[in-house]
């Protein structure tokens, strides 16, 4: 069972069985699929494997979490096409100006993806290394760097998450904790929901334990705030 990030001198510390770790390292690798550049690829993924985060939210639009609040992104007049977690992860930094919007969009968001993209490589690289102490394989060790770039990683799969599960206002997630109340345990939805908590408790407990002041040797590639 996961226990929580702890301060190790100058690092930071939390413990993660293989199940829990495998998790991480799919859902990094499913929103690296979203945000990686074209010319980036996966982070572990073989050919022909099923597709781990469309499997966790298999079924969730069947759900009724959208309390009918707009995505002020939508509203700005940019992409339809675009998929809305992009949305989620890159804001409009001008909502009231389409033309202003797209090319703030056209000037920063290639930057922006690049270091959303190290930073879930960074997620993956630290979940599924061996631990360095054999008599404690749970074990998930990360320096300062690595921690600010997994605190940024995790904010932007629980983005993408609750996009998936229309989680936009308090209202949608009361409303999905209610229809999650009256479902199996083994419901795809139930597990999201329970999923989303879990990551949501992983990050908190990292960004309370994060150590101050900068990096050492810089941050890495956690550039680039959720």
């Amino acid at each position: 069972m996961a226990r929580a990030f702890q301060r190790r001198g100058e690092d930071v510390v939390a413990w993660l069985d293989a199940d829990e770790r495998e998790v991480l390292a799919q859902l990094a690798e499913q929103v690296l699929d979203v945000v990686s550049p074209q010319d980036d690829g996966p982070v572990t993924a073989g050919e022909g494997e099923v597709d781990p985060f469309d499997a966790i939210v298999a079924g969730l639009g069947t759900l009724s979490t959208d309390t009918g609040t707009p995505d002020p992104e939508r509203s700005a007049g940019l992409d339809e096409e675009r998929d809305p977690a992009l949305d989620r992860l890159f804001p409009a930094g001008h909502r009231g100006d389409p033309e202003e919007a797209r090319e703030f969009r056209r000037l920063t968001e290639g930057g922006l993806r690049q270091r959303k993209a190290g930073n879930l490589r960074t997620l993956a690289q630290a979940v599924l290394r061996p631990s360095a102490d054999p008599g404690d394989p749970e074990a998930v060790v990360l320096d300062r760097g690595e921690a600010v770039a997994v605190l940024v990683a995790l904010t932007d799969i629980r983005l993408v998450m609750g996009e998936r599960l229309g989680l936009r206002t308090d209202d949608d997630a009361d409303r999905l904790e209610r229809v999650v109340a009256d479902l199996d345990d083994e419901d795809p939805a139930a597990f999201a929901l329970m999923l989303y908590d879990f990551l949501t408790w992983l990050q908190e407990s990292l960004g309370r334990t994060l150590p101050a002041g900068p990096p050492r040797g810089g941050a890495g590639g956690a550039g680039g705030a959720a």
